[in-house]
């Protein structure tokens, strides 16, 4: 089993714990069920180790826990979910682990607060548009392998049209990522359009922080805020890298990045103002 931050495994061991005290079980209880020592279980819920797929299966069924949602973003936060059927598994030969990670959390997130300062939002891109940018930031890289990482940039949008609870974004985007020309002018061109078309949707919010807003937190560089409505605790910040992405997830840094978020949107231009300045770019001002 491949290595799982401490903090990750302290969560998930307090929600483990959590929901044993609402089953009305005691630590020794559940072992006996299960057929384990009581110290595994101790373990596991004070996140001194990790816990295999099987064996959080066994836990949660134990624990009546049938809510699929909760199942699998348990799974997630225990590091198992590659074990899942997700339609990442399909790209395992061109993006590493910690990536496959973050998707499945992605996919599990309730809403997601980001910051980019140098390209659209993968969540926000074009095909073409997904294309250059992966192009340009591999260069040298064959194209099959473009093409591919390309791919799983847009499958991850659908959890923006999911039936099903959609993921509710806040995306706050430097005036930089508009006027850069990645891929041409047309491709920039249909990439502002597509903007205009997600930001009118009730799930998204997206704000522009404009050159004379001056220097803001974010300026260091991009980044995730993943949120859960399952569980209050979980919250993730993600600095989100073409292919691969790095978890702060210790409180202090999740506070950090929390104010950080709120100062930039509230120096950004107002979603109405935001989609005007994204017009009056398209139309060349």
């Amino acid at each position: 089993m491949r290595h799982i931050p401490v903090v990750r495994r302290q969560r998930l061991g307090d929600e483990l714990r959590r929901l044993r005290r609402s089953a009305g079980l005691t630590s020794e209880q559940i072992a006996r069920l299960l057929g384990w020592h009581q110290s595994k279980v101790s373990r596991i819920e004070t996140g001194v180790s990790g816990v295999r797929d099987g064996d959080l299966a066994a836990l949660l069924d134990a624990l009546g826990i049938e809510d699929p949602r909760l199942r699998s973003l348990l799974r997630a936060l225990a590091g198992t979910a590659d074990g899942a059927p997700g339609w990442w598994t399909a790209y395992r030969a061109v993006i590493p682990p910690t990536y496959r990670d973050f998707i499945a959390l992605e996919s599990r997130a309730n809403t997601a607060h980001t910051l980019e300062t140098t390209v659209v939002p993968g969540l926000l891109q074009t095909p073409a548009y997904a294309r250059a940018v992966t192009r340009s930031a591999l260069a040298g890289t064959p194209e099959e392998t473009v093409d591919s990482l390309a791919d799983v940039r847009l499958i991850r949008q659908e959890v923006l049209t999911r039936a099903a609870a959609p993921l509710r974004l806040h995306a706050v985007v430097d005036e930089a990522v508009l006027r850069r020309e990645v891929g041409g002018p047309g491709v920039m061109r249909d990439q502002l359009r597509r903007l205009t078309e997600l930001a009118r949707l009730p799930q998204v919010r997206l704000q522009v922080l404009p050159f004379t807003a001056g220097g803001y937190a974010g300026l260091t560089g991009p980044f995730i805020i993943f949120s859960f409505s399952n569980i209050t605790d979980l919250d993730l910040v993600i600095l989100d890298h073409l292919t691969n992405s790095l978890y702060l997830e210790r409180k202090e840094d999740l506070e950090a990045y929390r104010v950080a978020f709120h100062a930039m949107r509230t120096h950004a231009l107002s979603t109405q103002d935001s989609l005007d300045l994204i017009a009056g770019i398209d139309d060349g001002a």
